[in-house]
């Protein structure tokens, strides 16, 4: 799977939250998430366990850039988070632990989140999932750079690294 994406840095979170509700959106609910990711030599490793949708594998490539970036990503459904985290973290070695609240609206097949990331202080992220009928890498650039529009985030507002990488430096 892919998405067209971007991290921003939120100042002001009660005004982003006004102009999310502006659009012409869909409210999916409150999440409360917690990725523990392993050490890879290549790409990124999370088991997300997710208030929302249970717990589930992520193997992602991204590059860090600021600005609209494709993430290609598989997720796989766990059934024992314990004893999955317990193999990997005894194989690979843990990384990191990030824990936030998130917060998913979706506008059209974009996926926006406002995150309360725990130690790291207050984002949004948009993602444009391609497929079913959203092929076209152009076009759903376009989309992320007019929500980024609509909801106030400036070129200086993004970050090109994901939170595990934030988190780890410091």
């Amino acid at each position: 799977m892919e998405n067209i994406e971007i991290k921003a840095r939120v100042r002001d979170m009660k005004q982003t939250r006004e102009r999310v509700k502006r659009l012409n959106h869909r409210f999916v609910g409150l999440d409360k998430q917690v990725d523990t990711y392993f050490k890879t030599k290549s790409g990124r490793l999370k088991l997300r366990e997710s208030s929302l949708s249970g717990p589930y594998l992520v193997i992602y490539q991204r590059e860090n850039e600021n600005g609209p970036r494709s993430s290609i990503y598989q997720k796989l459904t766990v059934e024992d988070p314990d004893g999955v985290k317990q193999i990997l973290e005894s194989t690979l070695g843990l990384h990191i632990v990030v824990a936030k609240n998130r917060e998913i609206y979706l506008y059209e097949n974009v996926r926006i989140h406002l995150d309360e990331v725990h130690d790291l202080g207050t984002f949004l992220e948009l993602e444009a999932v391609m497929g079913q009928g959203f092929n076209d890498r152009g076009i759903e650039e376009k989309k992320v750079r007019y929500l980024m529009q609509q909801l106030g985030v400036d070129d200086t507002d993004l970050i090109a690294t994901s939170y595990e990488q934030l988190k780890a430096s410091g």
